[in-house]
């Protein structure tokens, strides 16, 4: 006869299967439900996943706890509609923090193969209605996420779908995510398409090629509380800077070689920060940041097409 094993939670004892990963202190970290579970949570009761089926879950993923023992990622056995902070979602996977609160929620929860592409994922994205600290958005999500408090903190935008979103520099169509401030003012953006924006050094045309679409968290185009640019990535501009004994640098954004072929070069994004009177300027990831003092160094822009510094170039397949 099979004997059920389960491990004990500070939510009683839950059925499991497979391996069980704990903290140094022998509390679980981590466990696949072996069998029907309902965890009562400050969402209301919600059943965690514990079958699979042919294509979009083959697997039963693994649930997740906190140090202290609350709860912290819940994948469900099924769509459900969930209160958040910014109006009801319906989620297949929910993280909490450590206090209960809702973290983060997310409308799929599909795994990715090669039975199951993001093509196919994306056929069940749906538009979500929340209300946002720049008003009401429908757009299709990958997730929200939520402070303790409530308050929402970012939104990570399907692939492809793109927001107007109303910023101290204009109105900015972002793609990937948008990001805010607990006091609702946004922190940052992904931007759709090049788009010029004032900063220290003077315009700057804001795009980051690199730009991934796993979080809307941080993204390249970043805003002080004052309203000014505080981070920004460009391939299309250079900054001239002029410092003591007439000192001069060029900084202009690199190339690497394309996964298009060996002899196609791709732009990489040219990385500014902006704080208080100092300016950090990285050309490329493989170069470090170069610190101006904004007091003693003074900065100008222009704007820069790499294949026009290279005509004979051939256009890189990348852009």
């Amino acid at each position: 006869m099979n004997t059920a094993v389960s491990v004990h939670t500070t939510y009683g004892d839950i059925p499991i299967c497979g391996m069980v990963e704990r903290f140094p202190d022998g509390s679980v970290m981590s466990c696949t439900p072996g069998g029907e579970v309902v965890f009562d949570t400050s969402l209301g009761p919600l059943a965690a996943q514990c079958t699979t089926d042919d294509l979009r879950r083959r697997t039963v993923q693994s649930l997740s706890f906190h140090p202290t023992g609350a709860l912290r990622a819940l994948p469900l056995e099924r769509p459900m509609r969930i209160a958040t902070p910014a109006g009801p979602m319906d989620v297949e996977l929910v993280t909490f923090h450590p206090d209960g609160s809702l973290c983060r929620a997310f409308p799929l929860n599909g795994k990715l193969s090669g039975y199951w592409t993001q093509e196919d994922e994306g056929r069940l994205a749906r538009p979500v209605e929340l209300a946002t600290p720049m008003g009401p958005v429908s757009a299709k999500l990958i997730g929200a996420c939520f402070a303790p408090g409530g308050q929402l903190l970012s939104l990570t935008l399907w692939p492809g779908e793109t927001l107007d979103v109303p910023t101290p520099a204009g109105v900015i169509r972002a793609r990937v995510g948008v990001s805010f401030r607990a006091d609702g003012s946004l922190r940052s953006l992904e931007p759709a398409k090049p788009q010029t924006v004032p900063t220290p050094a003077g315009p700057i045309q804001a795009y980051d090629l690199d730009a991934v679409g796993i979080s809307g968290d941080r993204n390249s185009l970043g805003f002080a509380p004052d309203g000014s640019v505080a981070r920004v990535s460009t391939s299309l501009t250079r900054v001239l800077a002029r410092g003591p004994q007439e000192r001069e640098q060029d900084f202009t954004p690199q190339c690497r070689e394309s996964l298009c072929g060996d002899t196609e070069r791709e732009p990489v994004p040219m990385r500014l920060e902006f704080q208080g009177p100092l300016a950090r300027i990285r050309t490329s990831d493989a170069t470090p940041w170069t610190e101006l003092d904004l007091t003693r160094w003074s900065l100008r822009t222009e704007p820069y097409l790499r294949q026009f510094a290279n005509p004979f170039g051939r256009m890189n397949c990348s852009c």
